[in-house]
């Protein structure tokens, strides 16, 4: 107990630690509607990796739409914080601000989605389907604000990620549904074309004209699947540009642990993992497996995510528990990826052990 409560008080050091305050909050004018809105940028960054975001927060234009349109719930996670940590390489989160996108709208996005998409009569059979796939899934907007000499808050940048599907879905009037995959280069080609196709409808927005957009193409994984897709290229076209090219590559990848995916191309990883849970196993007897997730840039590991589901019998327990998978992760998880563990019953998150690249201890943190 003295052990867990040590930890419980450097969690509450780390956040106090991580939070950086840039003075106090200042308040600035929309550069759009500087006679009627005011917004206000906070003094505190959570880390110099966060962007700071403008208040009041606005929701997206388009709220709502990624979960008609994306049918995994990692999907949608992954792509909107995978949008964000790309952008991070073009919009500098020390210099600029976070907010979600306020200029494609859900009429919009449904129009584009349809227009781009191939045509299709309600009546077509399953080899027509076949032959053309409705690629595209959906539109997803960013945008990056500037902090102007005038005190103002402007647009800097857009960032739009594309989600493209890697199996098309479909029924036809009498039989279904049907499960086609789609190869990569494939959905590439088509990505290509439709992001050149979405330029040209930004560039004619007004006051978009000049505006920098970073584009990312986001491959989805099957609806079933545990672990989310990927993004797999993107491309900077600058201000005043409606040229897309000289597309990047991503070497990006979530792989599931334990599975034989897992095994086959990061057999170190899988092992400890696998390791992990049997440590587990031998003094809890509620244990029923875990479900690990690695997250790979250039086959290097950046992030591992593991959820621990037991059925706990009371608060000690949770605490006890805890205590000794806060002692595995000390000597069998290497400190050059971020870790996360979360320990779960089936009503909720019971307890949390979390540690960023390059740090020796992790942080404790056991949920009420």
């Amino acid at each position: 107990m003295k052990k867990i409560s040590v930890l419980l008080l450097c969690t509450l050091l780390f956040i106090t630690g991580c939070v950086q305050n840039s003075n106090e909050d200042e308040v600035l004018q929309n550069e759009e509607t500087a006679e009627e809105e005011t917004s206000i940028v906070p003094s505190y960054q959570l880390s110099e990796e966060n962007y700071r975001m403008i208040l009041p927060y606005k929701t997206s234009e388009a709220r709502g739409v990624i979960v008609n349109q994306m049918a995994n719930r990692v999907d949608i996670d992954e792509m909107e914080e995978g949008l964000r940590r790309l952008s991070k390489e073009v919009y500098d989160p020390g210099e600029l601000y976070f907010q979600e996108g306020q200029y494609l709208n859900s009429s919009t996005i449904f129009s584009w989605i349809d227009e781009l998409n191939p045509k299709l009569e309600e009546d077509a059979d399953a080899e027509t389907h076949r032959e053309n796939p409705r690629y595209l899934s959906h539109i997803l907007e960013q945008n990056y604000m500037k902090h102007n000499e005038d005190q103002s808050v402007g647009l800097a940048g857009i960032s739009i990620g594309i989600a493209m599907k890697s199996v098309y879905r479909f029924n036809t009037k009498d039989a279904g549904p049907y499960y086609e995959d789609i190869p990569k280069e494939e959905m590439l080609s088509q990505g290509n074309k439709i992001a050149k196709a979405i330029v040209q409808e930004i560039r004619e927005m007004e006051g978009l004209m000049d505006v920098p957009i970073m584009i990312a193409l986001y491959q989805e994984e099957e609806q079933a699947s545990p672990v989310p897709g990927n993004f797999v290229a993107k491309v900077n076209v600058p201000g005043g540009s409606n040229t897309v090219e000289n597309w990047e590559s991503l070497n990006e990848e979530n792989i599931l642990f334990p599975s034989d995916e897992g095994q086959e191309k990061y057999y170190d990883d899988h092992e400890i993992v696998t390791s992990f849970g049997n440590e587990i196993a031998q003094f809890f007897p509620n244990y029923v497996g875990l479900i690990g997730e690695g997250f790979y840039i250039d086959e290097e590991l950046q992030k591992l995510t593991i959820e621990v589901p037991i059925e706990f019998y009371g608060k000690a327990e949770v605490l006890g528990f805890t205590q000794y998978a806060y002692g595995l992760v000390q000597e069998m998880f290497s400190n050059y990826y971020e870790l996360e563990i979360k320990i779960t019953s089936s009503q909720k998150i019971e307890s949390l052990i979390y540690r960023n690249a390059g740090e020796e201890t992790p942080t404790v943190h056991i949920f009420d």
